[in-house]
């Protein structure tokens, strides 16, 4: 079983995550913040996770520190999950047109966490969401797996599509990432004989 659950406690944040890479993508995800709700909801659902958050935070102050715990936080569960990478493809991508927007993602868990993301929004509001937090987020997320991540945005008009856009090519390409090769189930996919 690929699978991993993260306790993460600050004086900020209070974050209960359980992931299973090799689901059917259910989940059951509470955050506070509704658009991030569905976010997390798509990249499970498309992503073929079993996925269960919940979360609380210092709304009070600002989402900052909840949105960026819980990128760091699912980091760490993909990474607990795939343990020494063995026999996964290790790299994905995908390009996914959601109605008139059309997103671009890559990844590589390569050990290697770098942030490439340029995805520009009209509003800084997304339903309850602050649209500036999706770069802590997923910055949050690549530190903790340590991977390169790349996030295009090449067409939009529509806020909620670009950003829905994004985490359905973010699930399709960390799905396609984590699978495994049959050709190389009992190596670890890089020339230095480890990911770290």
């Amino acid at each position: 079983m690929r699978s991993s659950k993260i306790n993460r406690k600050t004086k900020e944040t209070d974050i209960s995550l359980q992931l299973d890479i090799d689901g059917s993508g259910s989940y059951d995800i509470t955050t506070g913040i509704g658009f991030l709700d569905h976010m997390l909801e798509t990249f499970s659902k498309h992503g073929l996770f079993d996925l269960k958050v919940t979360a609380k935070g210092d709304l009070e102050v600002d989402q900052h520190h909840l949105v960026e715990d819980l990128g760091i936080t699912l980091g760490k569960a993909f990474d607990e999950a795939l343990g020494e990478r063995r026999g996964i493809n290790r790299s994905g991508y995908f390009v996914f047109p959601m109605d008139e927007s059309l997103a671009v993602v890559s990844v590589d868990i390569s050990g290697r966490p770098t942030l490439q993301m340029r995805c520009d929004f009209k509003r800084r509001m997304i339903g309850e969401l602050d649209s500036d937090l999706f770069y802590d987020f997923f910055k949050g997320f690549v530190d903790s797996l340590r991977a390169s991540l790349a996030i295009r945005v090449l067409e939009g008009r529509n806020d909620h599509h670009k950003a829905e856009a994004v985490f359905k090519a973010f699930a399709k390409a960390m799905r396609m990432a984590c699978s495994k090769d049959p050709r190389q189930m009992d190596s670890i996919p890089s020339t230095k004989g480890l990911i770290e």
